[in-house]
């Protein structure tokens, strides 16, 4: 009885650990605001042309593989329980070693899975290839990213004008992006309209979205680069057109213009709200930022600036001191600014 006793405390203890555990992990998640605060968004609701085609690609893959998958999820416990210990209604072959139909069937039907998938796939894959404009009789809305710690820089070189913290994009009209980091590596991703593609410093990447419907979207860095990663999300915003011209009157009209001493600020390990803190007004949306000028070709002196054909400087690498990192958090715990 006492060992009994022992077990079933100790099973009792093992239980409220884990429900501790939990709840502790949920607790830190609600602390996060930031991975609350935007619309969750997934390609499996997807709002434009190249989500759709992946939850497609999902779908069609998923359905061909239950037919590897299936058989060996049906016939596990089947032949657990069919040559269990004991069991003596079945023929006992210590020597058998091959056999043509298990070898056909283990070989082919996984080949003949690779041939049924390898067409469409490779079809969609230079449909959708990132590089690849998509097709449209509008003229694609030119976006310029760069990523920071902890942030995203939105550059609208056409209209003149820069955002932080929100992406606004036309309904209907494809969204040509180029993309660049004046830090480490990072991955760009707004999973409800396409998938993720990896910046680098000194390097420009491309891709091409586009927002079939009007709606609020969660974009973020999916590439972990430090304590102010999680924090790194933004909103993307898919308007109507004379709601995306308002809203570019609105950026020009309640920002601030973008200078080297305001990107310099930006440039510092921070997340939004602390940038907001440094260089937001009344005027603008809670921790988002707008810029009402740009300076020329700003985008490709980033860019520049890994190019020169020497190696940069200790002190001017990302994530030095100098650079703007920090050897410390902030006194909220979290990231470099410390406002």
């Amino acid at each position: 009885m006492k060992s009994g006793s022992r077990a079933h405390c100790h099973r009792g203890k093992t239980v409220r650990r884990i429900a501790v555990t939990i709840l502790t992990l949920l607790a830190l998640s609600v602390l996060y605001d930031d991975a609350w605060a935007l619309p969750v968004s997934s390609f499996l609701e997807p709002a434009g042309p190249v989500a759709a085609a992946q939850k497609n690609h999902f779908i069609w893959v998923t359905l061909i593989t239950l037919i590897v998958v299936l058989p060996a999820i049906i016939l596990t416990p089947y032949l657990a329980w069919r040559y269990r210990y004991g069991a003596k209604k079945v023929a006992y072959k210590p020597k058998w070693a091959f056999s043509w139909l298990f070898e056909i069937l283990i070989w082919g039907v996984p080949t003949i899975i690779v041939l049924i998938l390898s067409v469409p796939l490779w079809n969609s894959t230079h449909q959708l290839d990132p590089y690849h404009p998509l097709a449209s009789t509008q003229k694609p809305l030119h976006i310029e990213v760069i990523g920071l710690d902890w942030k995203w820089l939105f550059i609208y070189p056409d209209e003149g004008i820069a955002t932080v913290g929100e992406m606004a994009v036309p309904v209907g009209r494809p969204i040509a992006l180029d993309l660049t980091t004046d830090t480490v590596m990072q991955s760009f991703w707004i999973p409800a309209l396409g998938g993720q593609i990896y910046a680098m410093p000194g390097m420009r990447t491309k891709l091409q979205l586009l927002a079939d419907r009007p709606g609020q979207f969660r974009g973020l860095n999916s590439q972990f680069n430090g304590m102010g990663f999680e924090h790194q999300q933004f909103l993307t915003v898919s308007l109507k057109d004379d709601a995306f011209k308002n809203w570019v009157q609105q950026v020009k009209s309640r920002g601030i213009p973008l200078n080297t001493g305001r990107y310099g600020t930006l440039n510092k390990q921070s997340t939004r709200a602390e940038s907001f803190a440094a260089l937001g007004t009344p005027a603008m949306p809670q921790d988002i930022l707008y810029f009402s000028s740009v300076p020329p070709n700003f985008f490709q002196q980033v860019i520049a600036r890994y190019r020169s054909g020497h190696p940069l400087p200790p002190g001017d690498q990302p994530g030095t001191k100098a650079h703007g990192g920090h050897s410390t958090p902030s006194p909220n715990g979290k990231t470099g600014l410390g406002t």
